[in-house]
């Protein structure tokens, strides 16, 4: 068995044009005072964190591993959750979506796309130059407003959108492999890939790519009434990543999954601070502990009611109570009789 690493921190929630919120630096030095030990990078701003020069230039990247070392803390994975939103978009989405990307690539979805993956292979060799070998994104999706079958869905539609989304993924996929570093998916709401099935069909399409892996985030199962202890069970072989992050869903006779066009505050499902919510993390962390899993366990703070400082400091300990120090000896040793290979067939009769 492992013991998960940690605490860490998702600092995408935290960015801020004030210190000590705006550099990589200050907030490094801000999240280490509050306990944290690993921070999870969001890469779609250049000023904060420049992916392109690390990609670019490995003494760089050691730069940055060292001022952060000097600090207390370390980079756990690099995330682009928006640019990989970006490798597929319904054209329903585009408005929306065109604030992920630069205005040169703006109503220009084709260029937008190109521009997406660039930025997925750049996260390849800026991860690799770091010492990293998980990544964290999103999958993207052509087929998030048919996920109701309502009207009907003509015969195919789903397998045609699952084959072209591995299209777009697989070349992405190749260039993370040679750099030994692994692809892990979000599932989410609003992607493609937002529960196992739609996971499973999506490896399926990418030939089962030995890069194609998962981010573990409790908090969107939940939301979507799945067991999401069992949910390791069957995936544990590809979750590399962990998203610490609490949930609570409390459906009404007006309101259940999907919420009613409510805000999240006034939604049945929503997230919560750590400790506020529903999800069984004692459980969780010790499954994965079962399971050797051998990441990182890093708070991804979204609350529609606790401020973020609060969350992030009452995060740091939460997690910190969690991660449990795996045995290095079964507890019954003491009554160990030793034995050997005849004695064993002995006590056998054979």
């Amino acid at each position: 068995m492992k013991t998960l690493k940690g605490p860490a921190i998702f600092l995408a929630q935290f960015i801020d044009n004030t210190a000590p919120y705006n550099t990589l630096e200050n907030i490094s030095k801000w999240v280490k005072s509050l306990g944290y030990v690993g921070v999870q990078v969001p890469t779609n701003d250049p000023q904060f964190f420049d992916m392109q020069k690390v990609a670019e230039s490995k003494t760089y990247a050691d730069e940055i591993k060292g001022r952060l070392a000097e600090i207390g803390v370390e980079i756990t994975e690099l995330s682009t959750h928006l640019q990989g939103q970006l490798v597929a978009v319904h054209p329903t989405y585009d408005k929306l979506f065109d604030g992920f990307a630069p205005a040169a690539v703006h109503n220009n979805p084709k260029a937008r796309t190109e521009w997406a993956i660039d930025q997925l292979k750049l996260a390849a060799k800026a991860s690799a130059n770091l010492g990293l070998n998980a990544h964290a994104t999103f999958s993207g999706s052509l087929l998030w407003h048919m996920v109701y079958p309502w009207p009907q869905r003509p015969a195919g539609l789903v397998e045609t959108g699952f084959k072209e989304l591995a299209n777009r993924w697989l070349p992405i996929l190749d260039e993370f492999d040679r750099h030994g570093v692994d692809v892990c998916y979000e599932v989410h709401p609003g992607e493609d890939l937002h529960d196992g099935v739609s996971y499973e069909r999506f490896l399926e399409a990418a030939n089962n790519h030995p890069r194609a892996c998962l981010l573990y985030d409790p908090s969107h199962l939940l939301l979507q009434g799945m067991d999401y202890l069992s949910y390791i069970d069957h995936y544990h072989e590809r979750i590399k990543m962990f998203h610490v992050k609490d949930a609570e869903f409390n459906p009404t006779g007006k309101q259940g999954v999907y919420g009613g066009y409510s805000n999240w505050l006034d939604r049945a499902g929503r997230f919560r601070s750590l400790g506020d919510g529903q999800v069984d993390f004692k459980s969780i962390f010790s499954k994965l502990a079962a399971y050797d899993y051998e990441g990182w366990a890093v708070l991804e703070w979204e609350c529609a009611i606790k401020n973020s400082v609060d969350g992030a400091t009452e995060g740091a300990q939460f997690i910190s109570d969690h991660i449990i120090k795996v045995t290095e000896r079964a507890f019954d040793d003491f009554a160990a009789t030793g034995s050997d290979e005849d004695f064993n067939r002995g006590l056998l009769g054979i």
